[in-house]
């Protein structure tokens, strides 16, 4: 007998045949998918009527700084390093480990209404973010942003501070939380930081995550510091590997695309942050073409606004379209694998999430199709990259959990959460740089 028993929705399985099911079932039993198809007959304590609605993995956002929800709005139309080194570094020197949870439950809240199921982090007091990712029922893969300016013993400061995360998170909430050393980017750590950051990931057998050629600027510092181009430059100290989450690779030469290949680097495309600080189109359909599985992510909430990760679905779409002049550059089913699949692959959880299958994580969503702007029906998987929005999610399940129902959010308290979300920003924006 299942515990939770989906019924009768469009299955969107995700799986290596991307089997789409008009009208089929998932059985779920504990924290996993017992069985998925048109015939699941099996009799179940709750079941769940999914007739009008589509049913897929829970959605992946494999790059984003979940505290930054705080800094939404305040530092808009803005260069990325102006915007960075003027208002969002000078205000985050105010932040407390109070200010992040509230942040971090801000962002789970958001996320579970918008059908994100798991994301990777990287920022600071993540022992705080990782507390409000138990309370939400979210999965994470959390990580202290390292940033140590060539200062020996900040570095020292920083790497500690990173490998405490592991020591004390890494399993955490029964398995839902993982973490990984998360150096910012190699602008702002040395060569020496880097490779101690990738000691100390193979030590405690976890990822890095960094961003990588961000900016034109970010390139032309690496360039003028090392002679090479961020990526070549990273690959030549042997600092590159499969366990790298690289974060944006916009800048990227055919070379180095062929380094991130060969060095089994998994990049995440953030296009929404991308846009709104100009900081260029990443070779999407390039890298893909080479096999390389790009994932997908909207950063913080500071420089794309928003959570969303159908919005971003959608935008990672249509800005390659737009850029290649191409319009199959990234079809829909691509845009969806970069939100699913090959999130969990960005993660190595490929084995236990992004797609529905038996002896998986119960991690899914249900997306309400009886809506205006998704009639008439005829390609689900259009409807849900083009049409679809994050508000358009009526339940969240992960690891078997129900953690929101009907619209309704089972595992926190939305009206708490949102005051003091609100409370907290006014409060550290007063305290330094971003006073109102």
């Amino acid at each position: 007998m299942a515990d939770i028993l989906i019924k009768d929705g469009f299955i969107i399985t995700m799986d290596a045949q991307r089997r789409i099911l008009e009208r089929g079932s998932v059985a779920i039993e504990g924290d996993k998918i017992t069985a998925v198809g048109k015939d699941v007959e099996e009799r179940a304590d709750t079941v769940i009527d999914a007739r009008g609605k589509a049913v897929l993995p829970g959605l992946i956002n494999a790059h984003t700084h979940l505290s930054m929800t705080l800094l939404r709005g305040i530092a808009d139309d803005m260069p990325l390093m102006e915007w960075l080194e003027k208002k969002i570094w000078p205000i985050e020197k105010n932040l407390t480990a109070q200010d992040c949870y509230f942040g971090a439950l801000l962002g789970c809240l958001e996320m579970i209404k918008s059908g994100t199921t798991c994301f990777a982090d990287q920022y600071f007091f993540m022992e705080d973010v990782a507390r409000a990712v138990e309370e939400a029922g979210l999965r994470a893969m959390l990580s202290h942003g390292i940033i140590e300016l060539g200062d020996p013993k900040r570095r020292e400061s920083e790497l500690r501070a990173g490998e405490k995360l592991v020591k004390t998170c890494h399993g955490a909430a029964g398995g839902r939380i993982q973490t990984m050393f998360g150096p910012h980017a190699s602008y702002t750590c040395s060569p020496e930081c880097l490779m101690q950051v990738k000691e100390l990931a193979k030590k405690y057998k976890v990822g890095i995550h960094v961003h990588i050629s961000e900016t034109q600027d970010e390139v032309d510092k690496i360039m003028k510091e090392y002679g090479k181009r961020p990526v070549e430059h990273l690959d030549s100290i042997g600092f590159l590997g499969p366990e790298v989450l690289a974060a944006h690779c916009i800048w990227l030469t055919e070379r180095e695309i062929g380094i991130v290949q060969k060095q089994g680097v998994k990049p995440v495309h953030n296009p929404v942050s991308n846009m709104k600080t100009a900081s260029g189109v990443a070779p999407v359909p390039e890298m893909l073409a080479a096999g390389i599985p790009v994932s997908l992510g909207t950063d913080g909430a500071a420089s794309n606004n928003s959570l969303d990760m159908f919005n971003e679905m959608k935008f990672a779409a249509l800005l390659s379209k737009v850029h290649k002049l191409d319009p199959v550059a990234v079809p829909a089913q691509v845009a969806l694998e970069m939100a699913t699949i090959n999130g969990a692959i960005a993660l190595g959880l490929q084995d236990s999430i992004g797609s529905l299958e038996a002896g998986k994580k119960a991690d899914i969503v249900l997306v309400d199709l009886q809506k205006p702007h998704f009639k008439p029906l005829h390609s689900v998987i259009s409807h849900l990259v083009y049409s679809a929005v994050g508000s358009d999610v009526d339940t969240t399940i992960v690891d078997g959990k129900v953690l929101m129902q009907g619209r309704k959010v089972l595992t926190l308290d939305e009206d708490k959460v949102l005051r003091e979300a609100q409370k907290s920003s006014d409060d550290f924006l007063a305290r330094g740089a971003g006073k109102k």
